[in-house]
């Protein structure tokens, strides 16, 4: 999941300011301080806000020495899946019987999307791709809203290229994608016993490429720590389909949950699925990429039918 951009309150230089105002009222007088006095709060406030985040990694699977591997990269899975108590974070949001995650936790299955598939879905990130790209280690590839990585920032493809997207993708790809979509929705479905119509595509969904570039924005921060409900508020179950094969394609990015006690990995490998409730019972991050490249897709549900979006199409 890519990390959301987050940037440093800035203290007004009120120096020539302040003398202009000691000429006037008592009120404007009185108002920068005011402001500073509600900087400072909010500035004390982040950094506890900043204290507690690291508290709560360090005390859920905060040492990387305790790894457990949940699916190595050599294992061809039919279907593995580990339950976990839910967290508390689902309360504060609309409940949808029979869809909200009432059973909570973690899969992994290799049998739902074939290799050859994971192939030609990479093949589709790759061409996406190749139109842009961040300077720094994370691109990311959106079809549904057509944001592209490019440089320091995204543009939306669709608009910024105009009818050259026709020339790189087919109508096949997005058949493809929205097949395979299917397959994975009817996979958590099946996993958490509820009913697949029960479940909408949401936002973010999205291709991403992670190589070793040294970062050079908040957006290419993939490694930190965080709990998607959380981050997006319409997540319940986050899926993650893996197009490269790690060791063979990359080294480092793994997949890591972050349990008390214990760090728990998946491996990534071509045409695997990695699906999980969204709460904080499955907070998680990626390790840094050390070498190599990385593709996997980001696929999100929600219950709740306002948060809906529509598969991509080309025409």
């Amino acid at each position: 999941m890519a990390p959301q951009r987050r940037s440093a309150p800035k203290a007004a230089d009120g120096s020539g300011a302040t003398d202009r105002r000691r000429a006037g009222s008592g009120k404007s007088f009185r108002a920068p301080r005011a402001a500073q006095r509600k900087w400072l709060r909010a500035a004390v406030l982040g950094a506890w806000a900043s204290l507690a985040g690291l508290l709560l990694w360090g005390s859920l699977g905060g040492d990387d020495s305790i790894t457990e591997v949940l699916a190595h990269r050599g294992e061809v899975l039919p279907g593995r899946f580990v339950e976990v108590p839910c967290s508390e974070d689902y309360d504060s949001h609309r409940r949808f019987e029979g869809c909200s995650p009432r059973k909570c936790g973690r899969g992994v299955t290799d049998t739902v999307i074939t290799r050859d598939e994971a192939q030609r879905i990479r093949s589709i990130a790759e061409k996406g791709l190749s139109l842009g790209g961040s300077e720094g280690g994370a691109s990311i590839l959106d079809l549904h809203s057509g944001a592209l990585s490019v440089g320091k920032h995204f543009v939306n493809l669709y608009r910024y290229f105009g009818d050259k997207i026709q020339t790189v993708f087919a109508e096949e790809d997005f058949q493809l994608y929205r097949h395979v979509r299917q397959k994975v929705q009817l996979a958590i479905a099946q996993a958490f016993g509820i009913s697949a119509s029960s479940l909408y595509l949401t936002k973010p969904t999205f291709f991403s490429r992670i190589n070793s570039t040294e970062a050079r924005t908040a957006h290419d921060e993939y490694w930190r720590a965080h709990v998607d409900k959380v981050t997006y508020g319409s997540f319940d179950y986050t899926s993650l389909l893996y197009l490269s094969d790690y060791l063979d394609d990359f080294g480092g990015g793994r997949f890591v949950f972050m349990d008390e006690g214990a760090n728990r990995t998946v491996e990534p490998r071509a045409g695997r699925v990695s699906f999980f409730t969204s709460g904080s019972e499955n907070l998680h991050r990626v390790e840094k990429v050390h070498w190599g490249t990385r593709y996997a897709v980001t696929i999100a549900f929600t219950c709740n039918p306002h948060h809906a979006i529509a598969d991509p199409a080309l025409t």
